[in-house]
């Protein structure tokens, strides 16, 4: 079958669900996914290593067996999202720190654009009880709340990533053709080497003793929440680990 824009820019977005705790849930997210012509289904640390096999998402993704059969299971959400320009956070709550907050319709936006510059997106949904924590959330390059009931904004799982779904291909069908690659885009870095990067340079700061491991206080969520702000470029990674290295020599 001829390839169509739209299935190439399907190719390029994964669809994560992060602890998921009901196999059925996987299962209808699958077929969510597929009747809106999407297909790469990511799991992070899901309740069962094998959920997508069991019975029940079986018999809920209903035809769909071959998204949950193609599926990929992973042990951290960094390695689900690497090469992502953009990463969206699907969260009800609000938080103090974390990547910097975005509307459904500008999330829209970020999405189309990185597609159409033939970079690589996700879409990152949280436990069924609890959302997204902030752990996971930090891999984010932003937040999005889908503009839902203000006194009930809990939407099932499922429910939830249909709507993303659905948005995403109307918004690609009504606008399929690539635009001109957007060089801003193609520079940034991708959020895992960006928490990489973090990793590096809390190591620095305990090593030069400005960071005190006993008691962290809020300075790498901090930390975290400025550089998510500034969306930094891949040789500006390379710059901050090189200052990160050198906190490590003087310890």
């Amino acid at each position: 079958m001829a390839q169509t824009p739209f299935t190439q820019y399907s190719d390029q977005v994964r669809w994560i669900m992060v602890e998921t705790s009901h196999a059925g849930n996987i299962g209808s997210a699958a077929r969510a996914l597929k009747t809106m012509g999407f297909d790469t289904l990511h799991l992070v640390r899901p309740r069962e290593p094998a959920m997508h096999t069991h019975p029940d998402a079986m018999a809920l993704a209903s035809g769909a067996s071959d998204v949950l059969a193609q599926s990929n299971t992973h042990d951290m959400l960094s390695s689900s999202i690497q090469g992502c320009a953009v990463v969206l956070g699907l969260t009800s709550r609000d938080r103090e720190f974390g990547p910097p907050p975005l509307s459904w319709a500008d999330g829209l936006h970020l999405l189309t654009d990185a597609l159409q510059s033939n970079r690589s997106v996700a879409l990152v949904f949280g436990p069924e009880r609890t959302g997204l924590e902030n752990e996971d959330l930090a891999y984010c390059t932003h937040r999005v709340f889908l503009p839902a009931n203000p006194a009930y904004p809990s939407l099932n799982l499922a429910q939830a990533m249909m709507v993303c779904a659905f948005g995403l291909r109307q918004a690609l069908l009504q606008d399929p053709s690539p635009s001109v690659a957007n060089e801003e885009l193609s520079e940034l870095a991708d959020p895992a080497a960006v928490a990489a990067m973090l990793d590096h340079w809390q190591a620095g700061l305990e090593a030069i003793g400005y960071l005190d491991p006993k008691n962290p206080k809020k300075l790498m969520p901090r930390l975290q929440a400025l550089f998510a702000r500034t969306r930094l470029r891949k040789e500006e990674i390379d710059l901050l680990r090189g200052i990160a290295k050198q906190m490590l020599l003087r310890k």
